[in-house]
């Protein structure tokens, strides 16, 4: 369940905070003050505090329709996801937007010259050079998706630290449990660290040549 809710939540924190962070770099306002409310409210408020507000308001503010889909399936799995995208997608977006930053501006006026729209000279030229320099930093916000998923048990998600907590409660071994549960998230981050650096070096000595 941990492996599932943070591929998950992972994925979509990068495709929101892909979006986002082009939307700051458009020259429509709305879109930058959007992007811009957005950033700042949910990188500025508590992790735990948008799991229950997910959890236990969103009833109040998605629609109807979208609700009846949620409560029809695993409401739980599915409030952790959406906490757990949407914090993370405003971290993402940052590190997006200084990736882009780094990118001379010069390339996007070529591009525009060239005949290329903005959302254009972003997919095919910008947005590959910035994931390029962003992978470090991006490797870090993969890692804190994925530690930050054991909250996620306050809303009954039975993920790696709720099972942990569950084996103590029944049998009183609380220091086994959680000493495997620390093992088995030190695991995965080693993992996922060590396969993101192979990727990065395979990827830039391929770009290289």
């Amino acid at each position: 369940m941990t492996l599932e809710i943070s591929a998950v939540s992972i994925f979509f924190s990068i495709l929101v905070g892909t979006i986002i962070a082009v939307f700051r770099m458009s020259k429509v306002k709305p879109l930058e003050w959007i992007s811009l409310a957005y950033t700042e409210f949910f990188r500025n408020t508590p992790l735990l505090v948008q799991i229950f507000f997910w959890y236990f308001g969103s009833e109040a503010v998605l629609p109807k329709a979208v609700n009846e889909w949620l409560y029809a399936r695993d409401f739980e799995f599915l409030a952790g996801v959406i906490s757990l995208t949407v914090y993370s997608s405003a971290f993402i977006a940052e590190e997006i937007r200084s990736g882009i930053f780094s990118i001379p501006k010069t390339q996007l006026e070529a591009s525009r010259a060239a005949g290329l729209s903005f959302m254009q000279a972003m997919g095919y030229v910008i947005l590959p050079q910035a994931f390029r320099i962003i992978v470090p930093p991006l490797i870090s916000q993969c890692l804190n998706v994925i530690k930050n998923s054991s909250l996620v048990m306050t809303i009954g998600v039975a993920e790696l630290t709720y099972m942990a907590r569950q084996i103590e409660s029944y049998t009183f071994h609380g220091f086994e449990a959680f000493t495997v549960s620390t093992l088995l998230y030190i695991a995965i981050s080693l993992l996922v660290s060590i396969s993101m650096n192979v990727y990065e070096k395979h990827f830039l000595r391929t770009v290289r040549y």
